[in-house]
């Protein structure tokens, strides 16, 4: 798992990149355009584009350091409220949880404050819990599924827009003809920001999947966690 958070990074970056290099390849080759040239040609739409990809990159990021089972319920702070409980002090247990807010020690906390009441409001509030803490969690990472899904569109958007520009200027050539490179920057508008949004919106959609599966595992992982911790309750 340690070699993951590097490696997926890294995926990112080499997609991210490759096109460019390719096309600074083939520049270097034809010696007619170079690689900030063929960026800048991609235009506003993208600028937007790359911007998304930096977005991308940060939630990347961040996800691999928060979106996991040591952040989400902490070795020590589950040792700690499973010792509170098998000593019955359930207020201090509730008190560190309090301390230490996270998916585990809100779940926990739900079912604490439910002592007293019969094992099925317990558990319906440990479940309740439960769903609204993977709520927050597919809402977090929803984000690079938005990217990921706005990614083709705004690609699209600038094929469109340069073909448009491009049959404007066949158009606006009359009957003396037009020469190829009058509207070869539309093309150039076209292609890039095709691109560069297909380049976005591949390694963001198997970031999100891989980061889809990983909460759905942590949340079975630390609810079963909060099950056990309950169990003692049940016939109660």
């Amino acid at each position: 798992m340690s070699r993951l958070r590097y490696l997926f990074p890294a995926m990112l970056g080499t997609l991210l990149t490759s096109p460019a290099l390719f096309a600074q390849e083939e520049a270097a080759a034809e010696g007619d355009v170079g690689f900030l040239d063929a960026i800048k040609s991609a235009g506003p739409i993208g600028a937007l584009i790359i911007i998304m990809s930096v977005v991308a990159m940060a939630l990347v990021i961040e996800h691999f350091m928060t979106v996991k089972r040591e952040k989400l319920a902490p070795p020590e702070v589950i040792d700690e409220v499973e010792e509170l409980f098998q000593e019955g002090n359930y207020q201090e247990a509730l008190e560190a949880c309090e301390a230490n807010p996270c998916f585990f020690t809100n779940v926990v906390s739900a079912g604490i404050r439910k002592l007293g009441h019969d094992f099925a409001a317990i558990e319906k509030s440990l479940e309740e819990m439960e769903d609204e803490e993977s709520i927050k969690l597919q809402q977090k990472i929803g984000w690079l599924s938005l990217i990921a899904g706005i990614g083709p569109m705004m690609g699209l958007f600038g094929t469109v827009t340069g073909m448009v520009g491009a049959f404007a200027t066949i158009s606006s050539a009359g009957a003396g003809g037009v020469n190829p490179a009058d509207f070869a920057g539309d093309i150039s508008l076209a292609l890039m920001t095709t691109v560069l949004g297909l380049t976005v919106a591949i390694p963001t959609t198997a970031f999100y999947a891989y980061f889809r599966n990983r909460v759905t595992m942590v949340s079975l992982e630390i609810g079963a966690l909060v099950e056990d911790l309950f169990e003692r309750f049940r016939s109660a």
